[in-house]
């Protein structure tokens, strides 16, 4: 009799000692499902609020009088909702247009971003042989060429285009980095016309820290009837 009370009592206990492992698997699920839930709850608001500041921007943009933003690079520091913004505005004029810039210069961006002299060569070759067969459409091409690497990219990234058609950089309007490795001339008094294909940096920060940053491009249509005052070129969120 005492033995089957002993197989008994072991049989319960390891029964409780199964059921605790499982309720302990579970609480662990829920508090994972719960901390995701916060997670993507705090990114689709941080991501919303990036929209709100691209939207602010060119609402600003199609201001007359003193209150138009300029697309000097310079940061508007706003609120919305329950998160901070900082928008900034710059103009496609004041970057280097890969499909027209001199080799020269854009070595020199590459330099500047990190690429050796080998591999600024190369890539500049590459870029040479690529646009006379078709100019590029997009940044992300290039991403693609021969030699690239991402960091070179990406530190290269603000500062190109393809959309200006420039050879040179306005310098009234290229941002200061540039206009350093550039060797462009300083500006004094008014900036020049910025055009209307712009590209705005909205980062949003929400009271917990969450950030979502946003980049677009796009040609603003001051003239517009109806439908969207702007169309977008590139969108990077």
């Amino acid at each position: 009799m005492s033995r089957q009370r002993g197989a008994a009592l072991l049989l319960v206990l390891w029964v409780v000692g199964l059921l605790s492992a499982l309720l302990a698997g579970l609480a662990v699920s829920v508090q994972l499902q719960q901390r995701q839930a916060r997670w993507l709850n705090s990114q689709t608001q941080a991501a919303f609020a990036a929209q709100a500041g691209f939207n602010l921007a060119v609402t600003n943009l199609l201001r007359d009088g003193p209150q138009r933003w300029l697309a000097d690079g310079q940061p508007h520091l706003q609120r919305f909702a329950d998160s901070s913004l900082r928008i900034s505005v710059s103009s496609e004029r004041g970057k280097l247009d890969l499909n027209a810039t001199p080799a020269t210069s854009l070595e020199k961006l590459l330099r500047a971003s990190g690429a050796s002299v080998e591999r600024s060569h190369t890539i500049t070759q590459a870029l040479r042989t690529r646009r006379n067969q078709v100019p590029l459409r997009m940044l992300e091409e290039f991403r693609e060429l021969p030699g690239m690497t991402y960091a070179v990219y990406t530190r290269a990234l603000p500062f190109i285009t393809v959309w200006s058609g420039n050879a040179r950089p306005d310098p009234g309007l290229a941002p200061p980095a540039l206009a350093k490795v550039l060797g462009l001339p300083r500006q004094h008094g008014p900036a020049l016309e910025a055009g209307q294909i712009l590209t705005v940096t909205s980062e949003a920060t929400l009271r917990d820290g969450f950030q979502a940053r946003l980049n677009a491009t796009f040609v603003l249509l001051p003239a517009h009837t109806g439908g969207k005052p702007y169309r977008v070129l590139r969108w990077q969120d």
